[in-house]
């Protein structure tokens, strides 16, 4: 186990580094990777929500109540800042339909697990990213399929009943699961969480294989518009996140969480659902696609700044 541990340990320390690299790979060398089916992708982020499970205790959810108020600003941020910033940038860009729909999807979508980690490795406040993240994650089913259905029903035909059981079935389910075996079992699921990391970014290269490869010649055909646009997406996000931090006078391990947990989406949900929802409109996954492998970058970054930034409290 010792080994594992450290390979775990490897793979969550460089996961932009890995990330990037398979990204890369697939996008100018797609036949590397081209036998990782698109089908697998709600599978794969099955298992990572199913990880995520195992690592939730009932105190994650107590903050809900005994710090309403954080929970409330994190959730309404994310859910209001995000969405927001996409359809903006989508409109300036002046994309088409379906990278407005990508675009849009992934703004609505909640934050993910490498939040989490990131957040961690930012020494900020762990417990409220598991917090906003989890309660983000549990509201995604409604408030995504009608905050997508907000912005673009005026120009795509949406699916929201399927995107709402999509989201049921590829994130509440696995969680849920993970969460009760948790809680029955926890004596032995605590000594998986150490290799977690590892089977969580196996999982995330294998996504970003997956959808990279199979529109590599899509990605590669947009141009510099739409890789902007999601680095300016992700970052305003980051910023604003850490503008409501100040305003609202949260403290600083309370912003930094605030901050990561705003600019980090769930992007590989994002890719999974554009399908579902956008069944007609391939160009909608990418995205997504492109978020998964940026904002572990930016975030991997972000977390070496943060880091330096002395909490004062």
């Amino acid at each position: 186990m010792n080994i594992l541990e450290k390979v775990s340990a490897f793979f969550g320390k460089y996961m932009a580094v890995i990330v990037l690299a398979i990204a890369a790979l697939s996008l100018f060398v797609p036949q590397s990777t081209i036998w990782i089916q698109t089908g697998w992708v709600n599978y794969l982020l099955m298992v990572v929500m199913f990880g995520m499970g195992l690592t939730l205790k009932l105190n994650d959810f107590k903050l809900v109540f005994t710090r309403p108020k954080d929970m409330i600003i994190g959730c309404a941020s994310q859910f209001i800042v995000m969405p927001l910033l996409a359809f903006g940038l989508s409109k300036i860009f002046g994309f088409d339909a379906a990278l407005t729909a990508g675009m849009v999807l992934v703004g609505t979508c909640p934050g993910g697990t490498s939040s989490n980690v990131i957040t961690y490795l930012s020494k900020g406040d762990v417990a409220l990213s598991v917090g906003m993240t989890s309660v983000n994650t549990i509201l995604a089913p409604f408030l995504t399929p009608a905050i997508t259905y907000l912005f673009l029903r005026t120009s795509v035909s949406i699916d929201v009943f399927s995107m709402f059981f999509s989201i049921i079935q590829v994130v509440i389910i696995p969680i849920t699961l993970g969460f009760i075996i948790n809680k029955l079992f926890g004596k032995y699921t605590q000594k998986l969480t150490s290799v977690l990391p590892m089977i969580s970014v196996i999982a995330i290269c294998l996504i970003v294989g997956a959808v990279v490869s199979h529109n590599s010649e899509k990605i590669l055909s947009i141009g510099v518009a739409m890789f902007a646009a999601v680095i300016l997406h992700n970052l305003l996000g980051y910023l604003c996140g850490f503008g409501l931090g100040k305003l609202f006078r949260m403290g600083t391990k309370k912003t930094k969480a605030l901050s990561i947990e705003i600019g980090m989406q769930n992007s590989g949900l994002a890719t999974s659902l554009a399908g579902t929802a956008f069944p007609n409109l391939a160009m909608a996954t990418v995205p997504g696609a492109i978020f998964s492998v940026w904002h572990n970058i930016s975030g991997a970054i972000l977390a070496n700044v943060y880091q330096r930034w002395k909490n004062n409290e």
